[in-house]
C-alpha cells in the first residue's frame, strides 16, 4: 500500500525550531512536486511551501525565508525545516506529493504511473 507518513511534529516555544519529514512507502519508485500545506483551527488549508520535480522551492509570503523545504531522491523523503516559529505557525501540517508508483497494471506503455497522495498531518503548536 502507498502512503505518505509525516513526522516531526511537537510543541515549540516562539523563536524555535522544527524539521519535518515526509516519507513515501510502498511500491515507490520516485517523488516529482510535492508540498507542505498547513490547516488552523477555523481556516482554510494553505500551500505553505512547494518543491518542483526538479527541485525548484517556492514559499507562501509568510513563511519565506523561515522555512526551507527539500526532496530528498535517493530516500523517498521531503523535510520542511522551520525556524524562527511564530505563535501563528500553529497548524495541522500536510505532506502532498505525485509519486510516481510501480502497479502490476500494465496501460499506457507502461508499469509505472503518477498519482497524488496526501499525509495523515501532524500537529505543530508553537506556543510559551
Amino acid at each position: 500500500q502507498v502512503q505518505l507518513v509525516e513526522s516531526g511534529g511537537g510543541l515549540v516555544q516562539p523563536g524555535g525550531s522544527l524539521r519535518l519529514s515526509c516519507a513515501a512507502s510502498g511500491t515507490v519508485f520516485s517523488i516529482n512536486a510535492a508540498g507542505w500545506y498547513r490547516q488552523a483551527p477555523g481556516k482554510q488549508r494553505e500551500l505553505v511551501a512547494a518543491v518542483t520535480s526538479g527541485g525548484s522551492p517556492n514559499y507562501a509570503g509568510s513563511v519565506k525565508d523561515r522555512f526551507t523545504i527539500s526532496k530528498h531522491n535517493t530516500k523517498n523523503t521531503v523535510s520542511l525545516e522551520m525556524n524562527n516559529l511564530r505563535p501563528e505557525d500553529t497548524a495541522v501540517y500536510y505532506c502532498n506529493a505525485d509519486l510516481v508508483v510501480y502497479s502490476a497494471t500494465y496501460y499506457n506503455g507502461s508499469y509505472f504511473h503518477e498519482y497524488n497522495y496526501w499525509g495523515q498531518g501532524t500537529q505543530v503548536t508553537v506556543s510559551s
